[in-house]
């Protein structure tokens, strides 16, 4: 898990998430934005890639408001801000707004360590967000995920669902929340052999998660893998087709209940963190390819596998379509 310094206020006036892994730097974000939606329902995020960050821009967005609303201003890769927009940052830190915080999402190398090191010496709020490249690390993050959830698993289990599933924290995370949505009691190997032992029906979830997240290139390479150990593309097709209406039925109704959009909560999040980029027309994109893929794994392809390929591009490309003309 992420690791915080002793400031661990998410309303701290800046937050200093530093690492290179993905899933820890999302969740320090999402923390820091349910802290201030939960002090104000109509906080205003902005989540900015450097890019985005012009001179000048952050001084707009933290200027004061009339009506003095509540502001989160994320900034990702901020290890590659430009040299002027640095030094806007370097002069908010010294006096940042009230009303409003600031997340540096940093990688933590050499590249802007300058940033870094302004942002520590201004007391920033820090999340430790470390790669976690070692098979320890990531065991030790199935048992806190376990134990974030309220729930006991025995180290045979935790260390079964690794060997099953890898180095993907997110696809790790993914698989602890169905388990402890599904299983009651103590989740033991044996349980977790039921659900992942041939990888390949994880995989299909895997699949659909990478696609929906608009990562072709990950989520053809375990397309692949899925195919090449037998999977059935009919069962590839149907995970496909579970996430692309899960991301449909969330961005219809963003605000919805657990019961009334019949996701269980660990879902819902799981897909508000998959909706960034979607668009409706690209969910209609998305369902026309799976349905299309569909037709051609019974029988209306002669290349099953190229049919499924080209829905994983298609849903891949319409995460992504936010903003394209």
């Amino acid at each position: 898990m992420a690791r915080k310094t002793a400031n661990d206020d998410p309303l701290a006036p800046v937050t200093l998430a530093v690492g290179q892994e993905d899933l820890l730097l999302d969740r320090a974000v999402q923390e820091v934005v349910a802290a201030a939606k939960a002090a104000d329902a109509d906080t205003d995020v902005r989540d900015l890639t450097p890019d985005q960050l012009q001179p000048g821009t952050l001084a707009e967005l933290t200027s004061p408001s009339l009506f003095a609303e509540r502001k989160v201003v994320v900034v990702r890769n901020a290890q590659d801000l430009p040299a002027d927009t640095v030094k806007d940052v370097k002069g908010y830190l010294g006096a940042p707004a009230e009303e409003i915080t600031l997340v540096l999402l940093h990688a933590g190398g050499a590249k802007g360590k300058g940033l870094l090191d302004a942002a520590r010496k201004a007391g920033a709020r820090e999340v430790a967000c470390p790669k976690m490249t070692k098979a320890t690390d990531r065991l030790a993050f199935v048992r806190g995920e376990f134990r974030a959830a309220g729930r006991s698993a025995t180290a045979e289990a935790c260390q079964a669902l690794v060997d099953a599933l890898g180095s993907d924290l997110r696809e790790l995370a993914s698989a602890v929340s169905q388990l402890v949505a599904d299983i009651e009691g103590t989740i033991d190997e044996a349980v977790v052999a039921r659900y992942y032992s041939g990888r390949s029906e994880a995989s299909n979830f895997t699949i659909a998660d990478r696609a929906v997240e608009g990562r072709a290139a990950d989520a053809l390479e375990a397309l692949r893998w899925s195919l090449a150990t037998g999977e059935p593309p009919v069962r590839i097709v149907s995970a496909l087709a579970q996430g692309v209406r899960s991301i449909g039925k969330l961005l219809s109704a963003p605000g919805g209940r657990p019961a009334d959009l019949g996701m269980p909560p660990w879902k819902i999040n799981q897909v508000r963190q998959q909706m960034r980029g979607w668009t409706a027309d690209g969910v209609s994109v998305a369902l026309r390819a799976v349905a299309e893929a569909d037709a051609g794994v019974k029988g209306g392809s002669d290349d099953p596998e190229y049919a499924l390929e080209k829905a994983v591009v298609t849903i891949a490309r319409a995460a992504r379509s936010r903003g394209r003309s």
